[in-house]
Formats: structure tokens, sequence, C-alpha cells
């Protein structure tokens, strides 16, 4: 008898094992999706993870009930990359799997219900609602839970059907239902007997009567001319025939209609063509980087901005498809997606894919098909690109390696791509290239240290100098009343002189919305999520309030809740205050936002970044997405709004992102021909991480950080380990927390930090503790203090009292 060890997509702690029927032994395959029951009905698609000849000792197994898929659907490397994820971040393999494959293979039972024909036709025992059901499923034999919904208008249909089950009206059943299916075009084809060029001419002459059938086939020929292959939509446009007019070709036999697969994600067409040459320290920086992956794996890749380092990165991703492997790419952020993919569309051509969070379910199931197969090479994509099932990768790319969009937060898995892909890299012999012009502290340290190589490249492309960076002083203008709105004389005159010059401008705000709260002027009231324990944010375009952690919009308010005056105003500034700004400002510019509001369409982002390239747009104002690694050549000016902001957070990383954010959106400017201009506006202008970024001194930063990171025992010289208790009511969710910490205190002693609530103590109604554990980087006391935890988060849990508490612990927490 051979057993199979089965990943559902279920947070379940330990993989259930399955009975491989006879007939199925020989097919089942690690990697393979199985069709297996848990409970008493339900079923579910699960990947078989090993097939071995040991039955469970604990209880009793059940057959596997279908094989899904003739190939399997992940290899063997992508199961050991899923262990080592779960095991590090402390969650489950049934986590993993469902963050990693796309929801169209992620398979689970659909209930159906049907007519107990032994109940008869006697439905006088039965209230409205079940007379309702029944008699539907005494005409139509069964129905799906959904038309149970559509039957009753509502959504709660459950008791309703547990009550019919119970009469005995109806039986359940539980169907696995396949959610992918391929995309289908009709396709005109010419019958063969006109191909040769006689039958053609005499099939023209006998068509001349016919003058729109006559258009159909010369719309017909000039497409197959220069697309090769003829879509019945497109001929019908083209020609401005009907369907009807059509069906007569067809009915005479002169053109077939066929149903053929196509691709919902088509490549590009493009031929690969790499036709640009490297300058003389570029040259060196690629040297360089080949050298170092003759004796490290990882390597850092640390130049300025602008310096070229995506050519170099061309050059790599060459280097490695001429051996036949696969390349990824991560970049932080979807919107950087759509500039870089053009470039490496025009460098690699069809060989390139892109991944991310944007595309339907459809399409992610024929792009997962597409890596799998090796039909591309290249991958392209946001941290999600991580979890593809690669068949043999030679090189991973992360860009901006800094950004802590890198990191999961929720649901688990809640991993960090860039310390996952070294992982993921080791298990192929492949080698990871860490790119950025400020790179993490941990990145630095590493390659300071000699873990990971480094190379550097300090000038700009083409001999362009770094801008130059002025801090204005908010202080002075505000108190002689000289501030334009949110802008200092500075700030706008460096933006009129820049539009009379015809370039462009990016100007940074860190904040989306309209004001971040709302303030009574008379007793100092200001408006709070009724879930979260945060001010709302005021969104003018919408005209409501927002809260930015659970996402409920309440309508707004023009009286005081608390003393009921009419003297609530908007405070600070967001986005939408500073696009307000500038349409009073400078009337006759074109103004464009990029934040999460303004981008939420499939196609937004690129939209906005072609208008921009294509000075369409000359005053772009926006939130971190415009910082990330942006190429516009005519931006000749940023400027950052409230550098304050950035750095008064209460974080032990708020000197190490406030320079990262500055240094990065400060690199946009100037990028071809002139230097650019950034202008910095700041309450506290002598706050040093501003005088590292007027001298674009990533090192000095790093000295003063690294002094204090290793005083007070943080990364790189400790590991992070993040509890979070929640729970509905507040002084559970306190005792658990207090409980916890009691435990766990003997075995961590000062490494333990906490419980205590955080700066935001409730979202979406659930109250918060937190824990910090600082732990030293040693793997094996890592794994012991994890062993320590899971058996105490079963032993907290296990009191009847705190079984409804959710524990998150958050491994290398940003």
């Amino acid at each position: 008898m051979k057993y199979a060890d089965v990943i559902l997509p279920l947070a379940l702690p330990k993989n259930y094992t399955y009975a491989i029927p006879a007939g199925m032994e020989d097919t089942i395959q690690a990697g393979s999706r199985v069709a297996v029951q848990l409970g008493r009905q339900k079923k579910y698609a699960g990947i078989v993870k090993a097939v071995h000849g040991q039955a469970p000792l604990d209880y009793k197994t059940k057959p596997l009930l279908d094989l899904l898929d003739k190939e399997p659907v992940v290899y063997p490397a992508q199961l050991s990359f899923w262990q080592w994820i779960a095991s590090y971040y402390m969650c489950t393999e049934g986590e993993v799997l469902n963050a990693a494959l796309p929801a169209h293979l992620k398979l689970s039972s659909e209930t159906i219900l049907l007519y107990n024909d032994a109940f008869g036709d006697d439905m006088t025992s039965l209230d409205e609602d079940e007379y309702l059901i029944a008699e539907a499923l005494l005409m139509r034999k069964e129905l799906r839970i959904g038309e149970v919904q559509l039957i009753l208008d509502k959504a709660d249909v459950y008791s309703t059907i547990k009550k019919l089950i119970e009469k005995k009206v109806c039986l359940v059943f539980e169907e696995l239902k396949e959610a992918y299916k391929e995309k289908k075009e009709s396709y005109v084809q010419l019958h063969p007997a006109y191909e040769q060029e006689e039958q053609l001419s005499a099939l023209f002459n006998e068509l001349g009567r016919a003058p729109k059938q006559m258009e159909l086939l010369l719309a017909y020929l000039h497409l197959l001319k220069t697309q090769g292959a003829v879509l019945q939509s497109e001929l019908l446009k083209k020609s401005g025939a009907s369907a009807a007019q059509l069906k007569g070709l067809v009915d005479k036999n002169i053109v077939w209609i066929e149903k053929r697969v196509v691709d919902r994600v088509p490549g590009s067409k493009a031929e690969a063509n790499i036709d640009f040459i490297l300058s003389p320290a570029q040259e060196a920086a690629l040297l360089a980087v080949r050298q170092s992956f003759e004796h490290k794996p990882v390597t850092l890749l640390h130049g300025v901005t602008s310096s070229g380092k995506t050519q170099v990165y061309v050059k790599l991703i060459e280097d490695c498809i001429a051996t036949g492997k696969q390349v990824l790419y991560l970049l932080p952020e979807i919107a950087l997606t759509a500039q870089i993919i053009r470039r490496l569309q025009k460098h690699f051509g069809n060989k390139i894919g892109i991944y991310h969070s944007r595309f339907n379910n459809n399409e992610r199931v024929e792009i997962w098909n597409k890596v799998k197969s090796g039909e591309l090479q290249i991958v392209l994509g946001a941290r999600s690109g991580m979890l593809l099932p690669f068949r043999d990768i030679g090189l991973i790319i992360l860009d901006e390696e800094h950004d802590a969009s890198y990191k999961q937060q929720d649901p688990a898995p809640r991993y960090h791509a860039r310390d996952a892909a070294i992982y993921y890299a080791g298990l192929f012999g492949a080698k990871v290239l860490l790119g950025s012009a400020t790179p993490s502290l941990e990145s630095y340290f590493n390659a300071q240290q000699g873990k990971y190589g480094l190379v550097t490249l300090e000038e700009r492309f083409g001999g362009i100098e770094m801008p130059s960076i002025e801090i204005a002083d908010i202080k002075q203008p505000t108190a002689e009343k000289q501030m334009l709105h949110n802008f200092t004389p500075m700030l706008a005159d460096a933006v009129k002189q820049t539009l009379a010059l015809g370039k462009q401008v990016i100007l940074f705000q860190n904040r989306r919305g309209y004001a971040p709260f709302l303030l009574c002027t008379t007793c100092g009231w200001i408006p709070h999520c009724k879930q979260c324990d945060v001010s709302l944010t005021y969104h003018r375009n919408q005209d409501k309030l927002h809260c930015h952690y659970c996402g409920t919009q309440y309508p707004y308010l023009y009286t005081c809740a608390a003393c009921g005056s009419q003297t609530l105003i908007p405070k600070s500034f967001g986005t939408e205050k500073i696009e307000e700004d500038l349409q009073q400002l400078f009337p006759d510019a074109r103004i464009a936002r990029m934040d999460v509001d303004a981008v939420r369409n499939k196609d937004s982002h690129n939209k906005m970044i072609q208008q921009l390239e294509q000075q369409r747009i000359d005053i772009l104002v926006g939130t971190q997405m415009v910082v990330k690694g942006l190429d516009f050549d005519n931006v000749s000016l940023v400027g950052i709004l409230s550098a304050d902001s950035l750095l008064s957070y209460p974080d032990f990383r708020v000197n190490e992102r406030a320079f990262q954010l500055m240094e990065q959106v400060s690199g946009r400017a100037g990028r071809k021909k002139d230097q650019g201009r950034v202008v910095i506006q700041a309450n506290n202008t002598r706050h040093p991480v501003l005088q590292y970024v007027s001298l674009h001194d990533y090192k000095a930063m790093y000295e003063a950080e690294i002094v204090e990171r290793q005083r007070f025992g943080y990364p790189p010289f400790f590991r992070l380990l993040k509890i979070t208790i929640k729970h509905k009511k507040q002084l559970v969710v306190e005792q658990a927390a207090q409980i916890l910490g009691s435990w766990l205190q003997p075995h961590l002693g000062p490494q333990l930090v906490g419980p205590a609530a955080p700066l935001v103590s409730r979202v979406r109604n659930n109250y918060l503790q937190e824990m910090l554990i600082k732990l030293p980087r040693d793997s094996k006391t890592i794994a012991q203090t994890k062993q320590l935890l899971r058996e105490h988060f079963v032993k907290l849990q296990a009191e009847k009292k705190f079984r409804s508490v959710i524990i998150t612990p958050d491994v290398d927490c940003v």
C-alpha cells in the first residue's frame, strides 16, 4: 500500500496523509493536484508533497478521490521552498500553497442540494422559506448554494438548508469544480480549394454581384497578409460587414470558421535586440559582478540613482538565458513593472513575461503554466513572482532591494522576498543580485562583512551630476505669512521657473487624501474610526472620511459630535490637497496625482507613466509610488513637501527609511542632460538625515545608524520576531498577552520586550497587544525559540477562555 502526504489549502499545522487507491500508484507524483475529502463531506484540491509506504499510526487514512493533473503543477524545488517558508516564517504549508497557487488551481467543493424522492410531495410541514426551496428542488431536482440565495433573496441560507436536511427533504452532495477555462476565439480560414491564384480569380468574378461578400474576401486577404491569422471579430470590423453576410460565405463553402485556443496574456512579438553600449563605469561594474558571482552567491550592486543599473541587469540576464536558465527580476511595486517591461521587451522580445496581483485568475494560470514549461525564460514581477514554479532558475535580481514592500504583511506567509530569494536561489545553485542606490542596512552590513559581494557604481550615466539639494525652512515664511498654501516661496518659485523652461516637476507627499484629519477648533475633538483607534482621513474628491486601516468610509461631518459647534476644519495636507493647491497656483499647468486612490484600475499606472514620458503631464504629485526607480527624461525638479513627517515616525528604522525615501525621490530629477534640482521643505532643517541627503552621503548615514543599531540590539546585529495578539474584547487580549508574556519571560529574559498595546491599539474591532523578541543571529537559538513559541501558543489557546484569541508571529518584522 502506498500513501501520499497532501498539502491542503488550509492553515493545518500538519499535512494529512491519504491512501493511494489501486491503479493510481504509478501515476501519482509529488507536485500533482489530487482531489481529497476532509471531514465528512468537504472536498479540496491538494498538492501531493511526498509518496511513501508508511501508514500514519494515529488515524485511519481515507483514499485519494482523483488525480487532477497528468503533469505536476509544481516541481520538488518549490515543495522544498514552501516547507522552508512555513518553518522559518512560522506559518503552515497550506498557507504558503494558498499564497502561491493561482485561485483557479485551488479547487474546493461546491455544495449541491439534491431532492430526496423518498420525501414525496407533501410540503404542509414546511415554513415559507423551506417551501420555496423544496418546490424548486422538486422541479429542478438539484440546486447550488448561489441559486438558493437567489430564491430566498438573502445571503444567510444555511439555517434553512439545515432544517430541510433534518426533515429529509433533500440530500447534500459536494462537487469539485474546475474553475480555469481556456480562452477560445473564432478564426476565419479560406477553403483550400481557393488557395491557387486561378481559383481565387474565378471566385472574385463569381462574387462580383455580391459586393459585401467581395469586401469581406478582400479584407480577409489583407488581414491574412499582415497578421498571418484572421480573427472573425477583426474581419467584420475591417470590412464593415455583418455576421449574416459572413455566414453567406460559410454557406457557400468559401471560408470556414474554427475555434482556437488563444493566450489571455500574449507575449511581445518583438525580436530580441540589445542595442546599447555600456559606459566604462558600467562595464567595470558588470565585470566586477561576474567576478563576484564566481566566489559569492549573492552580490550587492550599490549604484547611485541614474547610474544605469538596469543596463547592467540586462547584460547579466543575457548571460543567464544564453545558458538555457530562467531569470526572475523582482520589483517592489506593480507601478514599476509598466515602465521596465517596455524596456525589457525591447531587449528580450517574447522571452519575458509579467506576473503580479493585477492579473485575473485565468491570466495567472496561463502565466503559471508558461513559467513551469520554461516557455517564459524571464519573469518580471512583484514579490509574488517568487512563488512561481521555475524549472531551472539561474539568476534572481531584486531591484530597489531596500524597499519595505518586499515584506509580506497580511495574510500569512509573512515572508521577505529578499531573504526568501537567497534561499530559493540556493536550491538551484543560482545567483542573486541585490540592486539599490540606498541599500538596506542589513544588506550593506552583510556586504561589509564579506558575506555578500559588493560592487559600486558611483557616477551617473552620461556624466550627469547628482541633483543639487536645497533645504527650505518652513518656520520663517509661516511666521511671516509668506506661505503659498503649503508651498514655501523657494519651492513655488522653483516650480514656476521649471515650467517656464518646458521641464517637468515631481512633488512628493507621503500622505494620500485631502487632509489626514479634521479638527474642531472649539473643543479639539477629532473624528475617529468606529472600528479602529485612528483618525479619519478626509478625501475631498468623494467628500467622505476614510479609515486607511480597515477601509470603512463615513459621510463628511459638518458639526462636532462632542460640542455641536460647526468649526470642524481640515488639518495638515495630503496629495489631494496639494493637487488642489497646484491648480490654484499654476492654472495653466497639466497636473496629475499618483497614489492608491488615483491608480486603482489595472492599467492606470501604465497610462499615467506613459503620459509623463510623453510630456502630457507638467506636474506629478504623489506618494511613495513616485519614488521607486521610475525614469523620466524631462523631470528637472523634485519637491519634498514635508520632510518632518518622514523623520518623526516612532520606529528604529525611521532615519534609514527617511534617507532612502528622500534620496530615491531626489534621484528622479535631472536624469538626462542637465543637473536636476531638489527642494526639501522642513521645520527641523538641522536634522542629521537632511544633511546626509543634501550631500548624497549614504555611507555617513550608514555609519551613524549602525552604531545605534548595535548599541540598542536591533538588526543587523539581532533578528526581530514580533508577536501580535488580537481579540474582540480588550480585557481578554490583555490577559492573554500577560499570561503568554509570563510564560516566555523565564526562557527569554531581557530578549523579550512587552507585552504592550501598539501605537494603533484597535484595528477592525480587534484589540491588539504586541511583544517583541530580539534574537541573536544564531540559527540554533532562533529555531529553539520558534519551537518554544509554538508550544506556548498551543498551550494558551487550549484554555477555553483564550480559544478565540488570534496569535500572529511575524519573523524579521519590518
